[in-house]
């Protein structure tokens, strides 16, 4: 099992967890960006993501899992779970990451439509603010050399 650190500033912290079996050479690297708003020279504004140095409530933040088999056989039933930190608000998968599953108990996992939570003696349904854990499973064996990445989209409470 790999768990690498997410930082974000010196108050955010996520470890990526990823285990594979059998055991092999699984290298996993992470990192949080921030959405920045820069002025063109046309006078446009455009987005741009940037390491995440210092962020505050409301900065939309995206978290990034690479991986990459640098051993010489095919790693298979890998699994990626990311715990969401607190104060940190799941968004969406970014549109070129594949969906994830997403939880809001670290046990159960699903897509939010089919999540739910206690409430006032209830149940209700799961909204994006309600996640704590984003996991992705490789579909097919990691061949030797192979990588990839995954990402969300999260907003600072």
């Amino acid at each position: 099992m790999i768990r690498p650190l997410l930082l974000l500033g010196a108050v955010l912290a996520a470890p990526a967890a990823a285990s594979a079996a059998p055991a092999g050479p699984l290298q996993v690297t992470s990192k949080v960006l921030v959405e920045s708003k820069q002025r063109a020279p046309d006078g446009t504004t455009r987005i741009a993501l940037v390491p995440a140095k210092r962020a505050v409530p409301g900065d939309r933040v995206v978290f990034v899992l690479a991986y990459r088999n640098t051993g010489t056989q095919p790693l298979s039933n890998i699994v990626f779970d990311n715990p969401v930190p607190r104060g940190v608000a799941y968004r969406a998968p970014l549109p070129e990451s594949a969906a994830p599953e997403l939880s809001v108990d670290g046990r159960a996992y699903g897509a939010l439509d089919q999540l739910s939570v206690p409430a006032n003696g209830a149940r209700r349904a799961a909204a994006a603010d309600d996640v704590t854990h984003v996991r992705w499973r490789l579909a097919r064996p990691l061949a030797p050399g192979a990588q990839g990445e995954f990402a969300f989209q999260a907003a600072l409470k």
